[in-house]
């Protein structure tokens, strides 16, 4: 047996075997791992603040922590609490890293949402769900007065004498002289008549249409700007509310928005303002004041006293989105940043930086003014960072307020502990071999103070299943790489140390090397075309001596720049031509891991123990050979797949598949009956046939007249046999005149045989 034609071995270039996996800082490191660093939007590791969670001396007996104002010293702090209306004092410890509280007032209002110490050292509460104000002097309520409202929300103190107040449930804005309150006592009734309201100081000087005025910021020259909810616009009120005229003043809109709370607005001396939303349709007090577990139907006892309130922890993951607003005086506004799943809750500025407390996972955020960049600082084990303060006389630190579970924080941007910052979990995509890791830059930071460690796992769980931590460790100091031999898996986590450095240290985003396990290829497809048609193989275009931008942007790092695609649209182009004896079988083949695959095919007849190799090590997805001199038989084919150059030879993988039997018949099929009825004006033509080995394809009917006719579905309807039958009516008018026809039958193998009727 010789073939026709055997795949020519020629050069096809393969994916490289090692990869790389870019580490972004900025995206695979959360806040809750940074210590003394911070990551910045464009991948990179930077010095930052150290945050430290305060350890209450004695427990505070508060579930929520709402409000955070200085006490008139750095080291006292006010707190607003809930759901059992609190004011508690909080006294810090910074060098023992602790905190002790004691309580100043118990109100009968659960929620205090807005708290403020006045010039004279008394204090202004505002309450939920009920709308009362409070002022407190010594830890007595000195005056009490119940708004139409659902909530106060906020509380802006003008000077000694003036304050505004934020409602919610309606979004009203009101004036309120401090003298007058303060002499007005205690009123357990809501306010209604004017009358009432002139009495206690207050002056309704402004309304808008959203349900919530959610926040309140004076501007220098005296306005006032006020951020909403549930729809999240942003408003500016004229000065003229502070003043003591008595008419309204409509706000001018600064922003519209649709589902979203403005949660701050800290304007700036020249009249710029920043804002923080969130876009999500529930409150930021409904997402830290989680809903209390329903009581059990079982048992209930009217006498009996009411168990305790339980509180379900909070969701895990935060759905909506935030954004940092810029309005400058006189512009319009820009975005500077915006953060999925992630809430804003508080600003605060320090020097070119602005700061933001957020959570849902205890995030702490910056935003670098001169280089316009987002940061991430350290974040807190607590989910929500709702308040922070700066602490008087010392502008490096910052004051914390948390939730779930509740406490203080100090951020401290001059600490000087150990720096260090643990990645999430790094999924490779598959499990593979650990080489290097390497650094493109090191700014004001020398190799040698840099520890690094890693460990890897086969499985996905956050938890099990994980190495200990293994240290990597750059070997020469003048190519710094770090590595740790043997090091396998398909996920990882790094985690970097380093002493307390200059504030200027800057980690560009590693890269690490690694090796795919190897897999074995697989057989996607494998067909026999019909027997007797050859393969012309089209002709491979020719790779342009150009590329395109957009070619190399849209490309994958695995890419091969199109080659495998523009040689299978070469090959998809071969053209098919009948050749007797012929056979071509085609296969599809791929690998993994992109190595280069070279395919064996052989074939076997049934009976015989050896096997003939019709294409040895071809990288073609073809083989054409003749089967003339085959004897007839049914032939088993096996494909031999084994990878090739450039992976070594040591470590190429193959993999035999058995493929299609192969049926083999030069021998026509036999007629064993074939009859002629006429009528009255058809003629039927009935051919019974059998074939040895092949399946009845179907019958040619040739007249001596010149009429001819071509029958394929059998008598019985299903073509799936190997003697079938075969009729053909047709009409006596076209075989007029003709006396005699010539019926051939053949079968799925191309073989035919004739025998000539008599009409």
């Amino acid at each position: 047996m010789v073939p026709l034609s055997v795949s020519v071995l020629t050069t096809v270039s393969a994916d490289p075997l090692s990869k790389k996996y870019d580490l972004d800082f900025y995206r695979d490191v959360p806040s809750r791992n940074l210590k003394g660093l911070a990551t910045r939007s464009d991948g990179r590791l930077v010095a930052g603040p150290v945050l430290t969670e305060l350890t209450a001396v004695a427990p505070f007996n508060a579930d929520l922590l709402w409000t955070l104002e200085s006490a008139g010293a750095p080291d006292r702090w006010l707190l607003g609490t809930g759901p059992d209306g609190r004011v508690l004092e909080a006294t810090l410890d910074v060098a023992k890293s602790a905190f002790t509280t004691r309580e100043i007032a118990k109100l009968d209002e659960p929620h205090i949402f807005a708290l403020k110490r006045l010039p004279d050292g008394a204090l202004l509460v505002g309450t939920s769900p009920h709308g009362v104000l409070f002022l407190l002097r010594d830890g007595k309520v000195t005056a009490r007065v119940s708004l139409p409202v659902d909530s106060i929300f906020d509380l802006l103190v003008l000077d000694a004498d003036t304050a505004l107040i934020a409602t919610g449930n309606p979004a009203r804005l009101y004036r309120i002289d401090l003298k007058q309150f303060a002499t007005s006592g205690v009123a357990p009734e809501k306010l209604i008549t004017p009358a009432q309201f002139t009495a206690r100081g207050l002056t309704l000087v402004g309304e808008i249409r959203d349900r919530n005025l959610r926040r309140l910021a004076r501007f220098p020259d005296g306005r006032v700007a006020a951020g909403s909810s549930p729809k999240g616009n942003i408003y500016v009120f004229p000065a003229t509310i502070s003043s003591s005229a008595p008419a309204r003043a409509d706000p001018v809109l600064l922003q519209e928005n649709r589902d979203a709370e403005v949660t701050d607005l800290l304007p700036q001396p020249n009249g710029d303002l920043y804002a923080t939303l969130v876009y999500s349709p529930s409150a930021g007090d409904a997402r830290i004041n989680v809903l209390p577990s329903k009581p059990s139907k079982e048992g209930t006892d009217a006498l009996a006293a009411p168990a305790p309130v339980s509180f379900s922890p909070p969701a895990e993951k935060f759905s909506g989105r935030s954004t940092l607003v810029f309005f400058p005086a006189g512009g319009f506004p820009e975005i500077l940043s915006s953060r999925s799943n992630l809430a804003f809750y508080q600003l605060a500025r320090r020097g070119d930086t602005l700061l933001i407390a957020g959570g849902e996972q205890g995030e702490l955020i910056g935003y670098d003014l001169t280089a316009r960049l987002p940061l991430t600082y350290a974040g807190s084990a607590s989910s929500q960072l709702n308040a922070l303060a700066a602490v008087p006389g010392t502008p490096d630190r910052f004051l914390v307020l948390r939730n779930n579970a509740p406490g203080l924080a100090l951020l401290d941007f001059k600490a000087t502990a150990e720096r260090s910052a643990e990645t999430r979990r790094i999924d490779l995509g598959t499990a593979a071999l650990f080489g290097a890791l390497r650094f493109d830059r090191l700014r004001d930071l020398a190799p040698a103070q840099l520890a690094l460690e890693i460990k890897t796992s086969v499985g996905s769980d956050e938890v099990e299943g994980w190495t200990a931590w293994t240290p990597l460790l750059a070997a020469d100091a003048t190519d710094p790489a770090w590595r740790a031999p043997a090091l396998r898996g398909r996920y990882a986590k790094l985690r970097l140390k380093l002493p307390a450095a200059a504030a200027s240290l800057e980690i560009e985003k590693p890269a690490v090397y690694f090796l795919p396990q190897n897999r074995r290829p697989t057989l996607q497809e494998f067909r026999f075309l019909a027997p007797n048609f050859a393969l012309i193989p089209g002709s491979e275009p020719a790779p342009s001596v150009t590329t395109s931008l957009s070619s190399i942007l849209s490309a994958s790092k695995d890419d091969d720049g199109g080659q495998a695609k523009r040689s299978k649209a070469g090959f998809l182009a071969s053209q098919i031509v009948p050749a007797p004896g012929a056979q071509v079988a085609l296969w599809t083949l791929v690998d993994p891991d992109g190595d280069s695959v070279t395919a064996s095919f052989s074939i076997r007849r049934e009976g015989d123990t050896g096997w003939t190799d019709l294409s040895v090590s071809s990288r073609e997805p073809y083989v054409l050979f003749d089967t003339a001199r085959l004897a007839d038989g049914i032939y088993f084919t096996r494909l031999v797949a084994t990878e090739a150059a450039p992976r070594p030879a040591p470590e190429r993988l193959s993999i035999t598949f058995e493929t299609d039997n192969l049926i083999v018949d030069h021998t026509p099929p036999a007629i064993l009956e074939a009859t002629v009825v006429r009528t009255a004006d058809t003629v039927k033509i009935t051919v019974h046939g059998r074939d040895a080995m092949s399946l009845l394809e179907g019958i040619e009917v040739t007249f001596n007249n010149g009429a001819h006719d071509t029958v394929e579905q059998p008598a019985d309807g299903i073509r799936d046999g190997r003697e079938e039958s075969f009729i053909l009516e047709i009409p006596l008018a076209r075989v007029t005149g003709a006396t005699a026809a010539e019926v051939t039958l053949y079968d799925i193998a191309g073989n035919a045989v004739t025998r000539r009727i008599t009409l």
